[in-house]
């Protein structure tokens, strides 16, 4: 996993919560890495793993929780480094439909070995698009907040439900209704 999205997550947390807080999460268990995360290094998944559980414990909040607010706040994250883009579209379902064609496209001219999740439209209409997800990561919580925040960036609302398509949440049927 790229470094990015532990230094993200860990300003996000420090944000929230404090120094302390991510200090404490990242000195609870040994990490191979140390805790020291550059933006263009790659990580082990486990050590995010290992970051969420403690976090999750010091809050009294799970995984996917977690993931959720972090994936709202990675939003933020990707207008920085990808503003021109997301404003080339003038509607959130045609920019989700595009991630994997565009938004991916570029991540990957970035990162060339980025493991990034697949995103596959299934169907769209006027007020509804169901997008199927693709990870061996199992990180849909964090898609789910990605595109709350993509629906409330282009002003619309919008209620998403998800439904796993297998045991281990690794393929992900989301519902978008708006």
């Amino acid at each position: 996993m790229k470094g990015l999205i532990f230094d993200e997550f860990l300003k996000m947390v420090e944000r929230d919560h404090g120094y302390e807080l991510v200090d404490k999460i990242l000195t609870k268990e040994k990490l191979e890495s140390n805790g020291v995360y550059t933006a263009v290094g790659t990580y082990d998944f486990g050590e995010m793993l290992v970051l969420l559980t403690n976090l999750g414990d010091e809050l009294k909040a799970s995984t996917n929780d977690l993931l959720h607010v972090f994936g709202k706040y990675f939003f933020s994250v990707i207008l920085t480094y990808y503003k021109d883009i997301v404003n080339a579209y003038n509607d959130p379902v045609e920019f989700l439909s595009s991630v994997d064609s565009h938004i991916h496209v570029h991540v990957r001219k970035i990162y060339p070995q980025a493991e990034l999740p697949k995103f596959v439209t299934v169907s769209k209409s006027t007020n509804y698009m169901h997008m199927n997800y693709y990870s061996q990561r199992s990180m849909s919580y964090f898609a789910k907040g990605l595109m709350e925040e993509t629906f409330a960036h282009y002003e619309k609302s919008c209620r998403i439900e998800m439904t796993p398509i297998n045991e281990d949440a690794s393929a992900v049927e989301f519902h978008i209704h708006y």
